[in-house]
């Protein structure tokens, strides 16, 4: 049986990479023995942090007027600090984060009547006038007739005449003549129509 062993070279160069995999292991593992602080050792003070007095596995330290920066790498457990956040209470705007519903829009109080706002509304502007003016006829003396359409009705009326029980001819012209409604007031002119 062959372990691959022919190939001197190939063979010396895998146990290389073996060894240098292993110590690189062994090194991730444990760490590093140099730049790690021992368990006993004192530490070093940070700037504004007076002599260090030892509480049970921790380090308490006494502040001075100078509070200490949060810039430092001291992994030590600050109990101070953990107090001072303890105190901190939360005062939100009281939307419950758990619900999906939308807040209740807030219902504006009604203004009494006498400082309401005073609505000024126009009226409604008048119904036309459906009639056509579509001809008229003429005497000599003066004397006009118009003839005025409403759908398949046809009115023939002079100057005064009310048509249709609600409108009245104002006057007559030579290409257009003036309705009054007497229901509405509404005045309005209509022009002859050709055909």
């Amino acid at each position: 049986m062959k372990l691959g062993t022919e190939n001197k070279a190939k063979t010396i160069a895998a146990a290389v990479l073996v060894l240098v995999a292993a110590f690189l292991m062994v090194h991730a593992f444990r760490g590093d023995d140099n730049s790690a602080p021992a368990a006993n050792a004192p530490r070093p003070m940070s700037p504004g942090v007076t002599s260090p007095v030892r509480s049970g596995n921790t380090l308490a330290a006494h502040k001075t007027a100078r509070p200490m920066l949060a810039q430092t790498l001291d992994p030590t457990l600050r109990f101070d600090w953990l107090k001072s956040s303890e105190e901190v209470t939360y005062k939100g705007t009281g939307h419950d984060i758990f619900r999906s519903q939308p807040e209740e829009a807030s219902i504006p109080k009604p203004l009494p009547p006498d400082k309401q706002p005073k609505v000024v509304q126009a009226p409604p502007p008048p119904p036309p006038i459906d009639l056509k003016f579509y001809g008229f006829a003429s005497r000599k003396d003066g004397y006009k007739r118009i003839f005025l359409s409403k759908g398949e009705d046809i009115f023939v009326a002079k100057e005064g005449d009310i048509v249709d029980r609600r409108y009245k001819i104002v006057h007559i012209g030579q290409n257009s003549v003036d309705v009054e409604d007497v229901l509405t007031n509404n005045r309005q002119t209509l022009p002859l129509l050709a055909g």
